[in-house]
């Protein structure tokens, strides 16, 4: 399993669009083979992009199971979103993709989650409800599980991929069942589901 940023497969998805709709309104552009060249070499550039974007916030030092990180290509401008538990990683977040070549502006609108020590207990119990499970443990062996909980005052939020819906649903389950949490947000999404 691949590790995940939740905006990751939309923008993949969907990052031939703005050349192809483009193509489709200015009939000249097909047939000049330069525009059809410049159109293909942006594509390229944005894929690249994306790409890199996704490597550098993977390999941020303090990117783990608590945070929540994605984010949108649009042209130049990189916008990030997500929820952290420390500050650092958001300024961390955004001084790495800045330095990326074609990265003109980042939009950081990622969420420093409140200090909170029952949020903090939260976390650690929903870690160990969700991957403690026999049919959930195989995610905690990868080096940032798929399976993020965001905790944001006794509100759970679980995002990232599983592979199936059976995993989902667990998890789910899971979490539901942790004595003082408030309510359970299940945006999982399912390995290689269409959307």
């Amino acid at each position: 399993m691949k590790h995940y940023l939740p905006m990751v497969a939309l923008l993949a998805g969907s990052a031939l669009l703005p050349a192809q709709d483009s193509a489709r309104n200015d009939r000249s552009s097909v047939r000049d083979p330069k525009a059809a060249g410049d159109q293909q070499s942006s594509s390229r550039d944005r894929n690249r992009i994306i790409r890199q974007v996704r490597h550098e916030l993977v390999m941020l030092p303090y990117y783990g199971v608590f945070d929540n990180l994605s984010y949108r290509v649009e042209g130049g401008t990189v916008t990030l979103l997500g929820q952290v538990t420390r500050p650092t990683l958001k300024s961390s977040a955004e001084n790495v993709v800045k330095d990326i070549e074609g990265v003109a502006q980042v939009d950081n609108q990622i969420k420093v989650l409140p200090l909170s020590p029952n949020d903090d207990r939260l976390r650690l119990a929903v870690y160990r409800a969700v991957y403690g499970q026999t049919a959930l443990n195989r995610y905690a062996l990868q080096a940032v599980p798929p399976i993020h909980i965001i905790v944001d005052n006794g509100k759970v939020t679980l995002e990232g991929v599983v592979a199936n819906e059976g995993d989902k649903n667990i998890a789910n389950i899971q979490a539901n069942g942790v004595p003082g949490v408030f309510s359970v947000v299940n945006n999982l999404r399912v390995e290689n589901r269409p959307e």
